[in-house]
């Protein structure tokens, strides 16, 4: 992609330069290439809704992709809470999130959602998985009828047990069945090792874009591409979110091994077996194995299950201490989706027959029908079967 190779390019001519050495012509001339190319090719406006962690988080990697390339774009970032998007408009700081961030000047700050989106080419849904359909329903009819959706979102819907593509699609079919040829078309969805606080700070990172085609999965990457984020395009959307949601509910449980202090022996089996079943469930839907080995399975799961900066890690811990699934809302003040996706992923398992253990003993845990020291005699307590069991059914 001509936007990834434009900052590898640019970034080598900055070290020649501190070293005091002029760069080819050859090189010159490939950077303005790369550039014109991404200033024509570019999305006029990219519209990202929610001021959350990731939402502030990604509204900063698309201003940076912004001026590095030199590109007109708008970046718009909406919030619901108008007293705090007046703040940010004034101090370009996201005090609840990241304080003591100052975010880029190019970022616009607003509670009105209208004026977000008129004209968006790529809008970013950065909202909790549970209220995406409540919001599209609210506003997608204020959506540009070539409009591409990006779901940062990472979960299944609670009563349909649908992952966050498929509630778009079904739910702009609805608001603008004019316009619903194209939809699927115009979705895609972001996953990775992608911790908000981290990328905040600007530590070097890489997700995936999934999109039906290629060629829309490379717009979203040309607007996000910098010295700090890498996206990889593909085109398996039902792999990339499974591997994004279930690996929060694998994530709860080796937090849950970490709050009872058990070793890094019970964690790495934790997350092994999890990949296997997040493995089983996202080919039983459709999903590419490859998917699960890349950034969206295995790197954002090492990442999740691995750091205190992950909510639902945090979750886990929390519940490993003593804190009730109910009460977890007074500990923690971001949202842990495993909690409410944990049993959706389960029903899910169930109807494509998937054997599922870890999760299974999760929503146990976060249903009260077993206590966290009862979860490891539970999957240890299962019958013997061979480790390359998750290629099959179960």
């Amino acid at each position: 992609m001509l936007s990834l190779l434009f900052s590898q390019i640019s970034a080598g001519r900055k070290h020649l330069k501190d070293a005091g050495i002029q760069a080819p012509a050859s090189a010159r001339l490939l950077v303005l290439k790369a550039r014109s190319y991404l200033v024509q090719n570019i999305a006029h406006k990219v519209a990202i809704v929610g001021a959350g962690s990731w939402g502030t988080a990604f509204a900063k990697i698309v201003a940076d992709t912004v001026e590095t390339h030199g590109a007109s774009t708008d970046v718009v970032l909406w919030g619901r809470n108008a007293d705090a998007m007046s703040a940010m408009a004034d101090t370009r700081i996201n005090e609840r999130y990241f304080p003591g961030v100052v975010l880029s000047q190019s970022i616009e700050y607003t509670a009105d959602i209208q004026h977000a989106l008129a004209g968006a080419d790529i809008v970013v849904l950065a909202v909790p998985a549970q209220s995406l359909r409540e919001n599209l329903l609210k506003w997608g009819s204020f959506l540009e009828p070539h409009a591409i959706l990006v779901s940062l979102a990472k979960g299944l819907e609670r009563g349909t047990g649908y992952r966050m593509s498929e509630v778009i699609q079904e739910v702009l079919t609805q608001v603008s069945p004019v316009n619903s040829n194209d939809i699927s078309g115009r979705i895609c969805v972001l996953s990775g090792p992608n911790l908000a606080k981290e990328i905040i700070q600007e530590e070097p990172t890489a997700s995936v874009v999934a999109a039906s085609s290629e060629q829309t999965a490379e717009k979203v990457a040309a607007i996000c591409a910098n010295s700090y984020f890498r996206p990889y395009t593909n085109t398996d959307i039902v792999g990339v979110e499974i591997g994004g949601l279930v690996k929060n509910v694998i994530a709860l449980c080796v937090g849950i091994c970490e709050g009872k202090d058990y070793g890094d022996n019970s964690k790495a089996s934790v997350m092994t077996r999890g990949l296997a079943e997040t493995t089983r469930l996202a080919l039983a839907l459709g999903g590419k194995l490859e998917t699960m080995s890349g950034l969206a399975g295995m790197g954002d799961l090492i990442a999740t299950c691995s750091s205190p900066l992950s909510r639902n890690h945090m979750a886990g811990k929390h519940l490993a201490q003593g804190v009730s699934p109910e009460d977890l809302g007074t500990v923690m003040t971001q949202t842990a989706e495993s909690v409410k996706t944990a049993p959706v992923v389960a029903e899910l398992a169930q109807r494509h027959g998937i054997e599922m253990p870890i999760t299974e003993a999760v929503v146990a845990v976060l249903q009260n029908r077993i206590t966290v020291d009862e979860l490891a005699p539970k999957l240890l307590g299962r019958a013997l079967k061979s480790e390359s069991a998750h290629l099959s059914r179960s």
